[in-house]
């Protein structure tokens, strides 16, 4: 999606409990590579040269948290 200038990849995450950690702690590293590396290449595909942002959206029954730049690449 864009928000305004940027393009944001979200990963939408879903838990019933928080017993093995949040909706959020579950994009683990390896994960983050992996979303990075598809920006990578989408982006260059489609010969865009802008700002990026990955966001995580948590869905639990509590509701959802939208966390903006929930982490950045290299990270």
């Amino acid at each position: 999606m864009r928000d305004g200038d940027t393009v944001v990849f979200c990963e939408v995450k879903a838990r019933q409990s928080d017993r093995f950690g949040t909706p959020a702690e579950a994009v683990e590293r390896h994960k983050r590579e992996r979303y990075v590396n598809i920006a990578r290449d989408f982006l260059m595909r489609a010969g865009e040269d802008v700002a990026v942002r990955f966001d995580v959206i948590e869905v639990t029954e509590e509701g959802v948290n939208h966390i903006p730049a929930a982490f950045v690449a290299g990270e």
